[in-house]
Order: structure tokens, then C-alpha cells, then sequence
């Protein structure tokens, strides 16, 4: 339908181009037959998902706007006897009016049983299997981002590699025997302890793997081609600032991708980027998950800030013409960008956005990325930035992001303070600040023992407490 978004065309017309064989049914005709309309992906909509302010439209054989059409068929103006079944992830579900919802089934992911039970499956090598669950579960922010089918996918692909490649290093240097006992160690050491170090890894990893695959190149640096990565990562920011997930040839000729080339770039990672002709329409294209083009978006930010020496936001305004940026412009302008969305479309971007300004992080991208003159002072500035933003009245949802944020900076000094309360049982009389509420909420989501029951009693009873824990509330078996 986004491929047809500038058309007018009646229900009828609609539902025979997609559908030619239902041409000459009367749909009106209720006893004779019930209709099930599938609308996969109401977030990935380009038309204006707009309820308020649509005009009212109930005939099905007069041509309209696609927008118009969408929204009265959903509200049930347009067919009313038709069912509707929309999938789409909670921030496009949030826009139809409740009114309209009969019932919703959130769709939450694997639990911690099944995470293990992933792993397991995926590995013969069961003790490979029991090394790569150790490792995850050793981080908690990996460990929770586990509930994500694709992440595990992704972190068994890259511990692998790395776990592997290490079992491989001690057999060939004739110590077999301590090869057992140097994989339990190895996940201590150069494994990803945090998002951005995964998803880093997993970049290099497939660049690696297209090579071999596809050059026969057998070496361990990753030869960079920048200007495919800066093409694909401006597709990839851009679209993600208009919350895009699906993109067309148009879009690909916006950021200087040739689409007849288009396969390029998808045969230079197929496990990042792909492309998919449609049922009836062109071509469409998109990342292999909205995470990957979250991060390839982080990358292609530095990625403009070491070209230019400007921030990717804003980049038309005169101001910003007249001055060069620096990192801490960059991070500061994305956390508030980030804060200002309303469903957070920006929160992992900015975790991985704060996490390759560390130089630790930026080290697998060498020869890509800059060695930045990003010094302690600096992180300390947008660590001290970012607790600021506290103080305000952020949503739960926001605030944890943002300890999420700190903890990819490595900063724990709000966490270690708020374990330390809750070690004294101190917080059931205590005034708590805004950034401590966060930081309680985040230290009981990210506990190492899974919540059984949530008491909110233990904690002080107002209504401040209640909606600062709600997100506990949510992921705990039994709250009292």
C-alpha cells in the first residue's frame, strides 16, 4: 500500500488490484460472506495513521484518499461486518483509538527458559551451548535483550565466532588438555559485555564472512568499503528519524544507492540488509531487524561527525554551518532528541550512539571509524548530562533507557548508590529522587534473581512509587 500512497481508489477498486480474483463480489452482502482483513505492520505505514482529523467515508464503491480508506475500515465506517486483524509493534498500536479494539495479544518474546532452550538447540556442542548462556547471562542487559528471538540469533553467531576461534588458538598451540579450561575463562575476557559491543562484533563478523564467502579472502581485518557503509547508514539514520522500517527505490536514490546496484549491498552483509520483491507491486527493502538499522544509524552518526565535523541532526540549519561539532554536541543533541519522542523510537540508537564514543568500543572499527580525541573529561560530561535529564519528570519507560544509556558509558554510580539502600532496607521511609526511582526500578529489572514476588509495601507507599515501579510491577510473577 505505501507503494500506492498518492492514488485515489475506492475500497472495491483497492481490495480487486491486490486481490483480482474477488472481482464481481458484492462484499456488502453480509450473509453471504464474512471478511477477514490482515493488516501486517501498521508501523511500517507510510500513510498519515491520523483518526481525529480523517474524514468519514462508508462507501465502499467511491474512490478516496488510501488514508481515508485505512482509517474508517479500521473504525469500522467502511464494510462494518468486516473483521480486522492489525500486527504491529506498540508504538503505531498506541494510534487506534481504544474504541476500536476488541482485543489485543502482546506478543512478549522468549522467556528465560526459552532463551536457554534457544541456545541449546542451536549448538551441538553442548559445551558451547553452556558457555555462550554463561556468558549472556554473566550481562544482564544482554541476558534481557534475549526476549528478542533475533538477538539471540545474533549473539549465538557472534560468542561463537569468538569462543570458537579461541578453543582453536589453544589446540593449535599443543594444549589441547587446557582447551576445556581456557573456553571457561575466555567469556571473561574479549566477549561483548554490552549492546554495542555485540552488535559491533556482529558488523565486523559478516563483513568477515562476505569476504570469505565471496572474495575468498581469509584474513583477520575486516577491509572497509566506507562508502557503501555511508550510503546504507544514511539510508538507515534518515529513515529512522521518520520512523521508517521499509524502504523503496526512491528512498534507496536518496542516499546515493544505485538500485540496480541495490543487490551490492545486501550481497556485502546478507544477514543485514535484504531485499524482497513484492506480491504485486516493485521492490522493497529493509534491515534484516529494526536493531541493526538502529545501530548501522548510530555508526553512520560518527561516521558524518569524522567527515564533516558536524552532527547528522539538523544538518540544513545556517547555524549549524557556521561551527564545527564536537562528539559531546552530538551526544547531548541525540539524548534530547531521544527524550523528546513520545515512543522512544530513538532509545536504542542512542544506546548505541553513546556506545561507540568509547575508544574501547571503537577498537574492531579501525580503519573505519576515527580515533576520536574523546578523553575521561568528555565522558564524564555527558554522563554528568544524562543524569541531569533525570531531574525532570521523564516517563518510566525514559528513564530507564537512559540508565540503559549509562550502563553502555559503564557508569554504575547511581546503581551502586541505590543497591547500597537497598542492602540497609532503607527505602521504605525514604525520600527518593527521580533518578533514584529510575535507578531502583532499573537495578529490580536488571537483578540477577528472576523477580518471583514484587511487595510494593517494602518500598514508600505514594503514588509517586507506584508509577516510578510500574515496569517492575509488569515483569514480576506476583505483586502484592
Amino acid at each position: 500500500m505505501n507503494l500506492k500512497e498518492q492514488e485515489k481508489l475506492s475500497l472495491m477498486d483497492l481490495i480487486t488490484q491486490f486481490f483480482p480474483e474477488t472481482k464481481g463480489l458484492n462484499l456488502t452482502r453480509r450473509n453471504q460472506f464474512k471478511v477477514l482483513f490482515i493488516l501486517d505492520g501498521l508501523d511500517e505505514c507510510r500513510l498519515p495513521v491520523n483518526f481525529e482529523d480523517n474524514e468519514t467515508w462508508s462507501d465502499v464503491s467511491s474512490p478516496a484518499s488510501l488514508d481515508v480508506l485505512l482509517m474508517n475500515l479500521i473504525k469500522g465506517n467502511l464494510l462494518p461486518s468486516a473483521l480486522i486483524w492489525i500486527t504491529t509493534r506498540p508504538a503505531a498500536a498506541s494510534k487506534i483509538p481504544p474504541d476500536c479494539i476488541d482485543r489485543l495479544t502482546e506478543i512478549r518474546g522468549f522467556n528465560d527458559a526459552q532463551k536457554e532452550e534457544y541456545f541449546r538447540k542451536r549448538f551441538m556442542d553442548e559445551n558451547l551451548a553452556s558457555e555462550v548462556i554463561a556468558h549472556v547471562k554473566k550481562s544482564k542487559s544482554l541476558f534481557i535483550m534475549c526476549h528478542i528471538p533475533v538477538f539471540c540469533w545474533i549473539s549465538a553467531t557472534v560468542l561463537q565466532d569468538i569462543l570458537e576461534a579461541k578453543r582453536n588458538k589453544v589446540v593449535k598451540n599443543n594444549q589441547a588438555d587446557e582447551a576445556s579450561k581456557s573456553l571457561q575463562e575466555s567469556h571473561t575476557e574479549d566477549a561483548p559485555k554490552t549492546l554495542t559491543q555485540m552488535y559491533t562484533h556482529f558488523l565486523r563478523f559478516q563483513i568477515l564472512q562476505s569476504r570469505r564467502k565471496y572474495d575468498g579472502e581469509y584474513t583477520p581485518d575486516v577491509s572497509w568499503n566506507k562508502d557503501a557503509i555511508l550510503s546504507l547508514g544514511k539510508l538507515a539514520f534518515h529513515q529512522l528519524e521518520k520512523n521508517n522500517v521499509i524502504f523503496y527505490d526512491t528512498d534507496l536514490e536518496a542516499c546515493g544507492i544505485d538500485i540496480y546496484k541495490a543487490s551490492v549491498y545486501s550481497g556485502m552483509c546478507t544477514q543485514i540488509f535484504k531485499e524482497e520483491t513484492g506480491i504485486v507491486l516493485g521492490t522493497m527493502y529493509c534491515f534484516v531487524h529494526l536493531s541493526i538499522q538502529e545501530f548501522i544509524a548510530a555508526l553512520y552518526a560518527h561516521l558524518f561527525l569524522n567527515i564533516n565535523k558536524k552532527y547528522v541532526f539538523d544538518q540544513d540549519s545556517t547555524e549549524q554551518k557556521n561551527k564545527s561539532d564536537t562528539m559531546i554536541d552530538l551526544l547531548k543533541t541525540a539524548v534530547d532528541k531521544a527524550l523528546e519522542s513520545d515512543n522512544g523510537h530513538l532509545d536504542l540508537f542512542l544506546r548505541f550512539l553513546l556506545g561507540l564514543s568509547l575508544q574501547s568500543n571503537r577498537q574492531p572499527l579501525r580503519g573505519l571509524l576515527t580515533q576520536e580525541d574523546y578523553n575521561n573529561q568528555s565522558k564524564k560530561e555527558i554522563v554528568q548530562y544524562i543524569k541531569q535529564k533525570f531531574e525532570a519528570n521523564l516517563s518510566p519507560e525514559r528513564s530507564i533507557n537512559l540508565f540503559y544509556c549509562l550502563n553502555e558509558l559503564n557508569d554504575q554510580t547511581l546503581v551502586k548508590d541505590i543497591q547500597t539502600h537497598l542492602s540497609k532496607g532503607s527505602l521504605s521511609s525514604a525520600d527518593l529522587s527521580p533518578a533514584q526511582w529510575s535507578a531502583l526500578a532499573f537495578v529490580l529489572l536488571t537483578s540477577e534473581e528472576e523477580l518471583e514476588e514484587f511487595e510494593l509495601q517494602k518500598f514508600k507507599k505514594s503514588d509517586e512509587c507506584l508509577i516510578r515501579l510500574s515496569a517492575v510491577i509488569k515483569t514480576s510473577k506476583r505483586a502484592l
